[in-house]
């Protein structure tokens, strides 16, 4: 016997009472099944609700042939009659989500004459695929639209329809479909064949917000916002400008030219010491002319500037430059030796002081776990 889905008949419900026609052991908890349900099972791309069922914890609710099972976290009576509770907060969200995202995909595929081909509604947000090619600007004129109706607030149709009755509608489905379908219909934005929860008006979805697209296969990849997850988001970002503003002392929405402002002249800085970088290392680099094998300590350094500092150095000393930057117990070296060949001292060195690290013949980069003594030591022996 297929149980009778309440979630069709008022999708507002948030508890009802049921009895209990069968209740079996299965990996993770206990499948019941009841004559009615208000908890909607797994599929058309939405999450399965949970709560509670006679006072037991429901973890997965999911349909086969018409008959619903819920993975409770304990068994119940058969012939039991019991309360059913629905995580209204979780059901809600996802009734936004997917009424959101039908007025979305009704609105782009009028537009652009394209197929929703993928929906997932995810924890955090919605994902939709199109096989069409749609820029981030036309994107948000859909936005502006979708939330333009939602603000309108007009009533949901939705309702089963079948054989003749079914062919005199127009709607978007991914099959062909038979028997009897379930027409969601969003007036003027929306018509779609759909399993799924929805709210009763469109301005019970609140508000949409496109977070970014991307090209995905022969289209398309949309994340999407839609109801408190995107008013929850949206208040994060004014928070986050606000902060930002206040630390650039400027307006929170004049923070993107204050922070371009700000790269401008840190790249500017950036270059300046590069500058002065590439001037140091040149004197010091003089003091060691001729001098034959180097061993020099610096404070923590770059990579990059390690690497210079010992390039300039060994192009002029006539012998091996070892670079040693870091605070005691960790440095990173740089080793260079112009037209010699480091390669078994490097391993050497790696055995003996914790290191790793390599490169070619010439030059050697790596880290070291030891004292400074000890790589004196070790130098003082190679």
């Amino acid at each position: 016997m297929e149980t009778r889905k309440l979630y069709y008949e008022d999708p507002f419900m948030r508890s009802f009472a049921a009895a209990v026609l069968s209740c079996e052991e299965e990996k993770g908890g206990c499948a019941v099944v009841l004559d009615e349900t208000a908890f909607y099972p797994e599929g058309g791309g939405q999450p399965y609700d949970t709560g509670t069922l006679g006072g037991a914890k429901v973890l997965a609710v999911h349909e086969k042939d018409g008959v619903i099972t819920h993975l409770c976290d304990r068994p119940l009576p058969v012939g039991a009659r019991v309360e059913g509770e629905i995580d209204w907060a979780r059901r809600f969200d996802h009734m936004q989500q997917h009424s959101g995202e039908h007025i979305c995909s009704g609105l782009l595929c009028e537009r652009f004459h394209c197929d929703n081909v993928g929906f997932h509604m995810g924890a955090d947000s919605v994902t939709i695929d199109y096989n069409a090619d749609i820029s981030w600007e036309a994107l948000l004129e859909i936005e502006e639209e979708a939330n333009r109706y939602i603000c309108e607030d007009h009533a949901i149709d939705i309702r089963f329809y079948r054989g003749a009755e079914l062919e005199k509608v127009e709607y978007r489905s991914k099959k062909a479909l038979e028997g009897d379908v379930r027409i969601v219909s969003f007036p003027g934005a929306d018509c779609c064949a759909c399993c799924g929860t929805h709210v009763l008006r469109a301005g019970q979805v609140g508000l949409v917000k496109f977070l970014s697209v991307q090209k995905f296969r022969e289209g398309v990849r949309i994340e999407l916002l839609c109801g408190d997850r995107a008013r929850r988001y949206l208040s994060a970002c004014w928070e986050q400008s606000l902060r930002i503003g206040q630390a650039l002392s400027v307006k929170p929405t004049a923070g993107f030219a204050a922070v371009e402002r700000l790269l401008a002249e840190l790249g500017a800085l950036k270059l300046r010491a590069a500058q002065l970088e590439e001037t140091v290392f040149v004197q010091t680099a003089a003091r060691y002319a001729g001098a034959g094998d180097v061993l020099l300590f610096e404070g923590e350094m770059p990579g990059d500037s390690l690497r210079k500092l010992c390039d300039a150095v060994a192009s002029v000393c006539g012998g091996r430059c070892a670079v040693f930057a870091g605070t005691e117990g960790a440095y990173k070296y740089a080793i260079g030796h112009a037209g010699g060949d480091l390669r078994a001292l490097t391993k050497e060195l790696n055995a003996a002081l914790s290191g790793r690290g390599g490169g070619k013949p010439h030059f050697v980069q790596g880290s070291v776990s030891c004292r400074r003594a000890d790589i004196e030591t070790f130098f003082t022996r190679n």
